[in-house]
């Protein structure tokens, strides 16, 4: 089983930037594509970002494009979210999960869901 604890999030101007972490453990980390995922209050979870287990592809939600950047290091099993330019639409918790293969939804998700990092952006 892969246990995933989020941290980093917090309140932040609109403009502002945040960094989350998400550090994985259990099964092999490198082996598995990651991604970022949130949820807002009274909506769904969403796909927001994705990495493959190299690193060397990525792919994001339109609506993070340009702001987003996801990133991992395999050596520390963990991967990464820089968040630019944050807008109170991005106010959400936000949590990881690997997938079976990149994909820019919420398929292929497989873990447990971590506590997740609260975000919240203010105007």
């Amino acid at each position: 089983q892969v246990q995933l604890v989020e941290s980093g999030g917090g309140s932040v101007q609109a403009g502002g930037s945040l960094r989350l972490s998400c550090a994985a453990s259990g099964r092999t980390f490198s082996s598995y594509a990651m991604g970022w995922f949130r949820q807002a209050p009274g909506k769904e979870r969403e796909f927001v970002a994705a990495i493959s287990w190299s690193g060397g592809s990525t792919t994001y939600a339109d609506s993070v494009k340009g702001r987003f950047s996801i990133f991992r290091d395999n050596a520390k099993n963990t991967v990464y979210l820089q968040m630019n330019s944050l807008k109170p639409e991005d106010t959400a918790v936000y949590y990881c999960n690997p997938q079976r293969r990149l994909v820019a939804t919420m398929e292929g998700t497989f873990a447990s869901w971590g506590q997740g990092t609260q975000v919240t952006v203010s105007s």
